[in-house]
């Protein structure tokens, strides 16, 4: 990559995609080319056609997706594969169109079975059922990166994929029943606080595992990766395209995490854990050593993550 080629990253009013704009422009890249929903619906093929035509880009990231929670993914499960799988069918196929020089897909570690050996490596893919609460979604990602592999493979495009764990940071969704873990449980005993109550509630038992990566730490990787001369990341990533998780290679209880939220935001009430609600995977730890073959680690800590992550809430809150 040269500084003077031209990024489409699509999502980049999102937690990524606007991680991985920062990113970019902190290394020098100037020609990035972004376009809100209301610019560019991903969904609508025609559009997404014309867009190619005109801009052109060299290179691609895959950012845009339809995300959210648990309650969220059981609520909507249509809307979840339906706009995953076209923002992702029309984006892929027209940058193979468009001749990009390369795409990075990035997926989520929920492609994986319900009940994968821990931590879980790539090969995992597709060996067993899945979540159940987020299968949809899971199913739509999973598509993302097949369709990468088979571009590859037929077209021999360079279309990379990366899956992460479970993110949180700056520009994160705070919203109780679209967000994820982090920022939801950051807001709610952040209320609490500022309410003065006793305790607060949280969903599930708090003895399922989860790993969490800082999102700054995913743009690293992504950045790094796409750098990477296509022969060097072959050599990582040996079947065709296939996908390289990205994680911090770490997992804690949500009962823990619980814990540390707390001692961030300076909330010492009770936690009343609601046992009737879903907990989802038991655990979910990913196996990065593929990652670290290819010289990328994470360098957040869990603890400074959260400093940073509520410092920025109390931002968007203010």
């Amino acid at each position: 990559m040269n500084k003077e080629s031209k990024f489409f990253i699509a999502g980049h009013r999102g937690m990524v995609g606007s991680s991985i704009v920062r990113a970019l422009a902190a290394q020098g890249f100037n020609d990035l080319v972004t376009r809100s929903h209301a610019e560019l619906d991903l969904t609508n093929q025609q559009a997404v056609k014309e867009f190619f035509e005109v801009e052109q880009p060299d290179y691609v990231v895959l950012a845009a997706a339809k995300v959210g929670g648990i309650w969220a993914n059981n609520e909507y499960p249509a809307d979840f594969i339906y706009n995953n799988l076209m923002i992702e069918t029309n984006v892929i196929h027209q940058a193979h169109k468009a001749g990009v020089k390369q795409l990075m897909f990035l997926g989520s570690s929920c492609i994986y079975p319900k009940f994968a050996e821990q931590p879980m490596q790539e090969s995992a893919l597709l060996t067993g059922v899945l979540e159940p609460t987020n299968e949809p979604y899971a199913v739509a990602k999973i598509a993302g990166v097949k369709l990468c592999e088979s571009y590859n493979r037929q077209y021999g495009t360079d279309f990379r994929s990366l899956m992460p764990t479970n993110l949180y940071g700056i520009n994160d969704n705070y919203d109780l029943d679209n967000g994820h873990v982090i920022p939801a449980l950051i807001r709610k005993i952040h209320e609490a606080k500022e309410s003065q109550k006793d305790a607060v509630e949280v969903w599930g038992s708090g003895r399922v595992k989860r790993e969490f990566l800082y999102v700054d730490d995913l743009a690293d990787a992504c950045l790094m990766l796409m750098a990477m001369d296509k022969n060097d990341f072959k050599k990582g990533v040996p079947e065709l395209c296939s996908h390289v998780n990205v994680g911090s290679g770490k997992d804690v209880s949500i009962k823990e995490l619980v814990e540390l939220i707390q001692q961030v935001v300076g909330y010492s009430g009770k936690v009343l854990w609601d046992s009737s609600k879903p907990d989802g995977t038991p655990r979910k730890l990913l196996d990065v050593s593929r990652a670290a073959k290819l010289g990328w680690e994470a360098s957040v800590e869990l603890e400074e993550g959260l400093k940073l992550a509520y410092q920025s809430f109390l931002s968007k809150d203010a």
